[in-house]
């Protein structure tokens, strides 16, 4: 499950240019980004925005099915976040399948943030060491998405191995 995307237009950007954007993602997640005198530069990545710190990739800005925009932190983003609200947690037995780029399925999943309903971007994390797994689309509500035992609940768009994962 390969893309053909490439990184265009990267370029160093001013705090005060995205601070609108970072101050979003910030409520959204109850997280603070602290990336004051780091330095910033955003890229296009196939049909996403991305905005680097230290030349990491941090944030990425998607579109949803009702082309509304949604800025969410990358799986890199996370790492140093781990508090952050909008996770879904599963167990080890389906961190092989997500590892590949598989959809998370509702049969795998114990708990969800209860902020989390379907159509929201979240992040999926292991239930032991709460470390970030992939990012994807919710297709329940959080009670939904514990309580199913048949069914897709969260289409992956970025995991861990991916392009993305591993670019610097």
């Amino acid at each position: 499950m390969t893309n053909e995307w490439s990184m265009r237009k990267r370029r160093p950007v001013r705090r005060k240019n995205i601070a609108p954007l970072l101050k979003r993602l910030e409520q959204d997640l109850g997280v603070d980004l602290n990336v004051d005198g780091g330095f910033l530069e955003m890229a296009e990545y196939g049909p996403w925005t991305m905005v680097f710190v230290e030349k990491t990739p941090i944030v990425v800005e998607v579109v949803d099915d009702e082309d509304q925009r949604c800025v969410f932190l990358t799986l890199r983003g996370f790492l140093d976040n781990l508090d952050a609200q909008k996770w879904v947690e599963v167990d080890h037995g389906a961190i092989p399948f997500l590892m590949n780029g598989a959809d998370c399925m509702v049969a795998g999943i114990h708990a969800a943030e209860a902020s989390v309903e379907a159509g929201d971007l979240v992040w999926i994390r292991d239930m032991t060491h709460k470390r970030p797994l992939a990012l994807g689309w919710a297709v329940h509500d959080a009670e939904n998405l514990v309580t199913e035992t048949k069914g897709k609940g969260v289409k992956t768009m970025h995991w861990v191995g991916d392009e993305l994962w591993g670019m610097e």
